[in-house]
């Protein structure tokens, strides 16, 4: 099973740098996507549902802003848009998608760089998923969520680690916060199975020479559950070509999607 995930940074921007042909040649399972930047009537029928996959959405509230969504080939056995929570959901940035004991989550988690408030939205989000991370892990199925997390974790995951520890992104209350989720209830960074390597970055900056001199960071993750782990095949960055200021992470699991439930199979 190939699973993608990527920031967009505005879908009818990275279509017209050429994602459509990018999604074509890799042939994934799952396309996880994050902030859109639209509401589905401006789609076009092939962002809708380009080739092979049913395109699954949910929109801010806000025009051109926020956003997820998932491309997958198979119909999955359901659909949930968001998580309950009126702020959270209005802004778009939970997409779940669920087949037999698999459940595939796109999560966008709030960015705090703009302001002092926004920060305190992200920290708040943090505090509200942390006992529902905990809670799935229990609940027996196996999960795997992609998206952009907005947080580099130890310092071999951003460039200039030294200069960013009081910049949103790479706080110590944020970076402890992935601790917590990876060392005490359990989720794995899978794509560190793979790779231990440093300067493996997903964003880069439009300031400067970012992309140039590769200051980047890593903050696109998928996070699976313990049962998971073994399953990790492979973990690639593509920075090939651009469709956004983050690049795609397109990881490779020995798995494959549970068999159709009798209801998808029926007439």
């Amino acid at each position: 099973m190939k699973i993608i995930t990527l920031n967009l940074n505005g879908i009818r921007s990275a279509w017209r740098k050429g994602l459509a042909d990018f999604l074509d040649r890799e042939q994934a399972d799952l396309i996880c996507l994050q902030e859109t930047k639209a509401q589905r009537p401006q789609l076009t029928a092939e962002m809708v549902a380009p080739g092979p996959y049913q395109g699954f959405f949910h929109d801010a509230l806000k025009p051109g802003y926020s956003g997820v969504g998932i491309y997958t080939r198979r119909t999955p056995d359901r659909v949930v848009e968001g998580l309950g929570w009126p702020d959270f959901d209005a802004e778009g940035r939970w997409l779940q998608v669920d087949y037999g004991r698999l459940s595939v989550v796109s999560l966008y988690l709030p960015s705090g760089s703009s302001s002092e408030a926004r920060q305190q939205v992200k920290f708040d989000v943090m505090a509200r998923l942390t006992p529902l991370l905990r809670q799935m892990l229990a609940d027996g199925r196996e999960w795997v969520i992609c998206g952009d997390i907005n947080i580099a974790h130890h310092n071999i995951d951003i460039k200039n680690w030294r200069g960013n520890q009081k910049n949103s992104g790479f706080l110590p209350e944020e970076r402890a916060w992935l601790d917590l989720l990876f060392d005490d209830i359990g989720w794995v960074d899978a794509f560190r199975v793979v790779n231990q390597e440093p300067d493996q970055y997903t964003w880069w900056s439009n300031r400067g020479q970012a992309w140039a001199k590769n200051v980047g960071w890593r903050i696109d993750y998928q996070l699976v559950s313990p049962g998971l782990r073994d399953a990790v095949r492979t973990a690639r960055i593509h920075k090939d070509e651009r469709f956004s200021d983050h690049a795609p992470l397109i990881m490779e699991y020995d798995l494959s999607l549970p068999a159709p439930t009798p209801d998808e199979t029926s007439d």
